[in-house]
């Protein structure tokens, strides 16, 4: 019903057209108690619910909708065991950078304190993985709440927000004229900017420098940041790397970086914040005399710099990293750029991949090499430069990073942690109607999340799954047989499962890959099922070997 002709509305109807006015995109959500009268007022404004089959699978398709499209992804879930269901995918979010809202219902506020139906402390319990975290007060205020979590989602460094909308608010009546309604400005923020005097402050110390280095945060991993930090690089002669993976430097992505990094005399921390991935820019892969330049939308962390590295921080300010870049390539522009050869040499080692790689072949009967699988795969996603690749995994999705050039990818985030490609793959299907959707996992993966093939098949999003089955959790016996020893290996091992007839037995295509000549034929299938309608998954019976590791 039209909110202008309405005597009462319920909270839910104000928090469905609460959404709808705050522009329209799927919810994904798994039903429950709580929410259940937001489902109905969901009738009226036709809003589109994503159906899933684990509250982290709804989670983790917001996060890959706030990273493709840059708008705030809407999960939500019931309240109590379905919202703490959904709080670890949040971390994936939060180290990822990804403008995400999780709405979760809640126990009533009289029954507060009480011993409630699924009674927990659900805003105290997202507050560590998310920007903010609050549970909704008024029903009259519902669409308020909404408008700031998506501004708080989407502004600064983005990330995960998280609201909790009590029961009895969802049901109560409330006046029409009463609501105080929403609209696409107040969820909106002004981005923080970088004023000419920083920039110039910046872009004199980097002309200082020999061997400046520019460090972005996972936020300027997508495509729009990619590009933003291409002409950066033009504009200034200084190699740029987002650092979006917990091995930093050693990400498969970047090649043999960390010989760059260890000759680099500057490095602009460009919206990524100093911490574990780049060991604090100290120790031997670093240049002991190495000095930071920190932009960071958070003051915190441009102190956390000041404390980490004292008189080697020769700049820090506080700017949003795409507004900041934009104002440094503005300024960049207009002045003198040093000559190519730094960041033509430093290229040189990003890109590169040892010759030996192109001979590489599998030695054990009836399993593939991770090289021979991607070597392979590169022309096909080469074909449609709008191919999304979703990498998840410990090892062997690290071989695809390193050997599949795309200009739209997604992996597992800084958080390190994994099983969100198949839900991911999921959203990224819904954002992108076209160009293929690959996904790339180990079999540990896989299971995480296998029932969303049941999702992919009835929201018609079908994707394709490159599953490397090794039998075991190979990033975890990989460190046991190196730290421990080969005798030592326990604990790890899973079954040679048939995962494709999982995926034939949920409603979609299934291939099994046992030789190299079967492989692309069953690709070119997975990819016809998936234009076709059905979600794919080639089960490719794989060597166990480490994650590649490329030195300069």
């Amino acid at each position: 019903m039209d909110a202008s002709k309405a005597a009462t509305l319920r909270g839910a109807d104000i928090v469905a057209q609460s959404l709808e006015r705050l522009g329209r995109r799927p919810i994904f959500t798994l039903s429950g108690n709580h929410i259940m009268s937001i489902f109905d007022a969901a009738i009226a404004p036709k809003l589109e619910l994503i159906h899933v089959r684990h509250e982290a699978a709804a989670v983790h398709m917001a996060d890959a909708w706030g990273r493709l499209t840059g708008e705030p992804g809407i999960a939500m879930v019931t309240g109590g065991p379905g919202h703490a269901n959904a709080v670890g995918a949040l971390f994936t979010a939060l180290s990822a950078e990804s403008p995400m809202v999780l709405l979760s219902g809640h126990a009533a506020t009289w029954e507060l304190g009480r011993g409630g139906f699924q009674e927990i402390r659900q805003a105290d319990m997202a507050a560590p993985v998310s920007k903010a975290s609050w549970m909704a007060k008024s029903a009259a205020g519902l669409g308020e709440d909404l408008a700031e979590a998506m501004r708080i989602a989407s502004s600064g460094r983005p990330g995960p927000v998280h609201l909790s909308l009590p029961s009895d608010l969802l049901d109560e009546e409330v006046s029409a004229n009463a609501v105080r309604w929403p609209d696409k400005a107040s969820a909106s923020s002004t981005p923080i900017g970088l004023s000419d005097a920083a920039a110039d402050a910046v872009l004199a110390a980097m002309a200082g420098a020999a061997r400046p280095v520019i460090l972005a945060g996972p936020h300027l991993s997508s495509r729009d940041g990619r590009r933003l930090l291409a002409r950066l690089e033009q504009a200034t002669g200084a190699p740029s790397a987002v650092i979006e993976s917990p091995r930093g430097a050693n990400d498969a992505t970047l090649g043999a970086f960390g010989a760059v990094i260890k000759r680099a005399d500057l490095i602009v921390f460009l919206g990524k914040a100093l911490d574990f991935t780049m060991k604090w820019a100290k120790g031997p892969a670093f240049d002991p005399a190495v000095r930071i330049i920190a932009i960071d939308p958070e003051g915190a962390l441009v102190e956390r710099a000041t404390k980490e590295k004292g008189a080697a921080l020769v700049f820090g300010c506080v700017a949003d990293a795409h507004a900041a870049g934009e104002t440094l390539v503005r300024r960049a522009t207009a002045a003198k750029s040093r000559d190519g050869a730094w960041l033509k040499s430093s290229r040189a080692l990003m890109d590169n991949r040892p010759d030996t790689w192109a001979n590489v072949k599998s030695k054990t009967p009836g399993k593939l090499h991770a090289i021979e699988v991607f070597r392979a795969l590169r022309p096909i996603v080469e074909r449609d430069p709008e191919t999304v690749l979703i990498c998840d995994g410990g090892e062997f999705a690290q071989w695809a990073q390193s050997l599949l050039p795309v200009n739209r990818r997604m992996i597992n985030s800084v958080a390190g942690s994994i099983g969100g490609s198949i839900p991911m793959a999921i959203a990224a299907r819904r954002a992108e109607s076209n160009a293929p959707v690959i996904a790339v996992m180990g079999d540990g993966t896989f299971g995480f999340h296998m029932a969303e093939f049941d999702t992919a098949v009835r929201h018609k999003l079908p994707f394709v799954a490159i599953l490397g089955n090794d039998a075991c959790w190979n990033a975890e016996s990989q460190i046991q047989k190196r730290d421990y020893g080969a005798d030592r290996m326990h604990g790890c091992d899973l079954l040679p499962t048939r995962y494709d007839q999982v995926v034939v037995a949920l409603g979609g295509h299934g291939e099994l890959v046992e030789k190299i000549d079967q492989l692309l034929p069953a690709v070119e299938r997975a990819l016809k099922a998936a234009a076709a309608g059905k979600p794919a998954c080639v089960n490719i019976m794989a060597e166990s070997i480490g994650a590649p590791v490329i030195q300069g």
